[in-house]
């Protein structure tokens, strides 16, 4: 079993801190194998990230947090970023299209952008997974109404800390079940449901700080912008 943190920013998400060396520092400091880091709509930092790994014994995976329109939809093994905006259907395909898998993150907390307020069932059940333990979910209703959803459609499980600092990484944990160290094999172990979870509810006043640092590093960077 390989032990996988799928859901982490780096400072390059406009709601992320730290550079992706404290990510990989922290990730083989908890004794994590495989790493995507998966920043909203970008992907430079992610493929830093994965090459990074490599040098800390760790398997590196290229991911994304793409902003559908529907919401937001993890692409993981993908070769190029895909475009925001597009409809949730096209999202998916584009990921598919870029070689990776689509996994859909909190998909009932509407306050974070999850897909399921704004899609048909069948649309959510073409999702090769879906993160069924998001630790940043303070109640944990969420996180069952996606496990339900993800047992009645036979669909993979896969964890996330959703990790926006360093120090976050590997608080929710995808054991995949592979002894191959490779990208490819493990995106086809999550594909094919070789996954069980594990982890810890990020504490509250973290994630509030995650929140608030967030949104002041949201209104800094609109300035810059407008300066």
């Amino acid at each position: 079993m390989l032990a996988a943190e799928l859901h982490c920013h780096s400072e390059l998400s406009y709601d992320g801190r730290d550079a992706v060396e404290l990510l990989v520092e922290q990730a083989a400091a908890v004794g994590l194998d495989v790493l995507a880091v998966t920043d909203h709509d970008e992907i430079d930092a992610s493929r830093e990230a994965a090459t990074l790994a490599e040098e800390y014994g760790l398997v590196g995976i290229v991911g994304t947090e793409v902003s559908s329109a529907a919401g937001h939809v993890l692409g993981l093994g993908v070769s190029e970023a895909v475009p925001p905006g597009l409809p949730f259907d096209e999202t998916l395909d584009r990921i598919h299209d870029a070689g990776g898998i689509a996994v859909v993150p909190h998909a009932y907390q509407k306050s974070r952008h999850g897909v399921a307020p704004h899609i048909a069932d069948e649309q959510l059940a073409r999702a090769d997974a879906i993160e069924v333990f998001n630790s940043r979910l303070l109640t944990g209703r969420g996180n069952r109404r996606a496990e339900a959803f993800a047992l009645d459609h036979e669909l993979p499980a896969v964890a996330g800390s959703d990790a926006h600092v360093s120090e976050m990484v590997g608080q929710a944990i995808t054991q995949i079940g592979t002894d191959d160290r490779s990208p490819e094999a493990v995106l086809a172990a999550i594909r094919e449901g070789h996954t069980s979870v594990v982890g810890r509810r990020t504490p509250w006043r973290v994630s509030f700080r995650q929140a608030a640092g967030g949104a002041k590093r949201r209104v800094l960077r609109r300035l810059a912008e407008l300066l």
